[in-house]
């Protein structure tokens, strides 16, 4: 049976721990490995809010088959506010449960404590894939969990799949 699986990213979480940890994340790479390791078919970035300083990320990402979501306020509150897309995606999750559920699996990428009530009740459902944490930081309230359905990103192996080479010349388009 093909698996159809759907990830949900939180971006300031990615982002801020895999620059803590001094390393990038290749976007390309990184849906590559979602789509062929955990049979990813939908991929969901959440952003904390949309700048047209940022339009180069937001083409990388849509290149690479990210479906970007913004975090919903004003533009003058953008830098006043912390990113906090954490109820943006567990109203998605439960959205698409409640809806047409035309998913078999969740997979969360983030480290954030905020989502524990969320993953425990997709993993009594039977609906939760896995959890990866971007850096060694993530909650201790995950302990539990962690062994079946947890996944680091920052070890070595993951990096040289998902990150960006450093040696590689950088294109010119």
């Amino acid at each position: 049976m093909k698996e159809n699986n759907i990830a949900f990213i939180d971006a300031q979480n990615l982002h801020l721990w895999t620059n803590a940890e001094k390393w990038k994340v290749d976007f390309k790479k990184f849906r590559v490995y979602l789509k062929d390791k955990f049979k990813i078919t939908e991929a969901y970035y959440f952003l904390w809010f949309l700048s047209e300083d940022e339009q180069n990320l937001y083409s990388k990402l849509q290149k690479a088959w990210f479906i970007v979501v913004f975090r919903e306020h004003t533009s003058h509150m953008k830098w006043k506010k912390k990113g906090n897309v954490d109820v943006d995606i567990v109203f998605e999750i439960m959205k698409r449960i409640i809806g047409d559920k035309d998913f078999d699996k969740i997979v969360l990428v983030s480290g954030d404590w905020d989502y524990i009530k969320i993953v425990n009740f997709l993993i009594e459902n039977n609906i939760f894939k896995k959890i990866l944490f971007p850096n060694k930081q993530y909650s201790s309230l995950y302990r539990k969990i962690r062994k079946r359905y947890g996944m680091n990103l920052w070890t070595s192996e993951i990096k040289k799949k998902i990150g960006y080479n450093k040696n590689k010349i950088k294109e010119v388009s």
